[in-house]
């Protein structure tokens, strides 16, 4: 193959070489634009303080690649982001960071080098980071997340009772107190594990007013774990307090450490068609969903932790097999029990989506060893029930409901004192 000839500019005419630079200079400028348009732009930041980890989340156009590390004496976990560009957006996270947080004294983000931000949060105490990436899932785009967990978690009975919300006494229950046959009786108290859905990165169902998912179960949970903390024979624990992400399996420990004697899940039903209304009851199923509704049901608040954001590294594969494994059929039909006790206390106030107990495979529920339901209190998607849900009354209403079946529940069902697997 015969080589072109050579070029030499000299000996072209002014006008040819002004077009060959001109050309040059485009194809110059092709070859290294693709590399500035892939700069990532952060498009949002979020912090997420709760007693149990602190979480900070950065959202971009881009996925973003992270290298950190620890330096001690005192305590900063320092973060370099690589294709990276400072800008105002990613600024905001400084003001974010407040004095309350248990974890983090603040954030100082600079331009360490062309290409590379560099983040050193300035710590309270020691801790063990996890750093992760999220693919885009529903509104969100690529997500660089860190949370930030004590590297001595606080234990959760202590921290009830450091705050006042855990009763010590041991009370009978009312039916032990009347039964004369001392078999049954217990002196124990009663422990009741409220799951309020959602929360932090995880919004829930949206309705069409505006009303988050879980703003409203977090208000609902709380107005029901005061009416618990009223009654003489019960405690109670929420598994989040605050607008904060709680990973579905961990939601189950908390009962679990607790040793909670019944789990609560409070959720606020959405569906494609804004006339879906009623309030609903589920269960764990050992053998497939009750009904398509209550399978499409389950596999959307199981999605949670996709949206919510989790590290599927920090996974344990086998505790998730011996949660799933050790699902059984007393504590299935426990379940049921209490949630026709329940489904029973809110046909009162509210029209029943479907008259029965439905069950799924919601992955909440799979506490092997406590009975457990999964509540929607209402759709947020029907534009009536949703504004039911931001009323206090209502709220009020519903609360009551739960507590009445709750309480008609263990009066017929009182727990033997028994050891639990932890």
């Amino acid at each position: 193959m015969s080589r072109p000839p050579e070029v030499h500019l000299q000996s072209l005419t002014p006008k040819k070489r002004r077009v060959l630079l001109k050309t040059g200079a485009t194809l110059l400028l092709s070859v290294f634009a693709p590399r500035l348009s892939f700069a990532s732009q952060i498009v949002a930041v979020r912090a997420w303080p709760a007693e149990d980890y602190t979480r900070v989340t950065l959202e971009s156009d881009i996925g973003l690649n992270a290298r950190h590390f620890i330096i001690k004496d005192p305590e900063r976990l320092v973060v370099d982001i690589e294709g990276l560009e400072l800008n105002a957006t990613l600024k905001e996270l400084i003001a974010k960071i407040q004095p309350n947080d248990p974890y983090i004294q603040q954030v100082r983000i600079a331009q360490n080098r062309p290409g590379v931000v560099r983040m050193v949060f300035d710590l309270k105490e020691e801790i063990d980071p996890q750093v992760f990436s999220l693919e885009p899932v529903g509104e969100y785009r690529h997500r660089l997340v860190f949370d930030l967990y004590p590297v001595n978690p606080p234990d959760p009975i202590a921290a009830l009772i450091r705050r006042g919300e855990w009763d010590l006494d041991q009370p009978q229950t009312q039916a032990a107190k009347a039964d004369p046959d001392p078999a049954p009786q217990t002196t124990r108290m009663l422990t009741i594990a409220l799951d309020p859905g959602h929360g932090g990165e995880d919004p829930g169902a949206i309705g069409r007013r505006g009303s988050r998912e879980k703003d409203v179960v977090l208000a609902i949970a709380k107005r029901l774990k005061a009416k618990i903390e009223q009654q003489p024979n019960m405690r109670v624990m929420l598994t989040r307090d605050g607008d904060y992400f709680v990973p579905l399996r961990t939601r189950v420990q908390k009962a679990r450490k607790v040793q909670a004697d019944l789990l609560v899940s409070v959720h606020a039903d959405a569906w494609v068609e804004p006339q879906a209304r009623g309030s609903s009851v589920f269960v764990l199923s050992e053998k497939g969903a009750s009904s398509t509704t209550a399978r499409w049901l389950a596999n959307k608040e199981n999605a949670a932790d996709l949206i919510g954001g989790v590290n599927i590294k920090a996974h344990d594969p086998q505790l998730a097999r011996v949660l799933l494994d050790l699902s059984t059929t007393a504590q299935i039909n426990d379940s049921l029990k209490v949630g026709n006790a329940v489904l029973r206390e809110l046909g009162g106030i509210n029209r029943l989506h479907k008259p029965m107990v439905e069950q799924a495979g919601f992955a909440v529920l799979k506490a092997p060893d406590i009975p457990s339901i999964l509540i929607e209190t209402a759709f947020i998607s029907n534009p009536e029930e949703e504004a039911k849900l931001n009323d206090d009354a209502y709220q009020d209403q519903i609360a009551d409901a739960i507590l009445r079946g709750i309480r008609s529940y263990f009066d017929k069902n009182p727990p033997l004192a028994k050891s639990r697997m932890m």
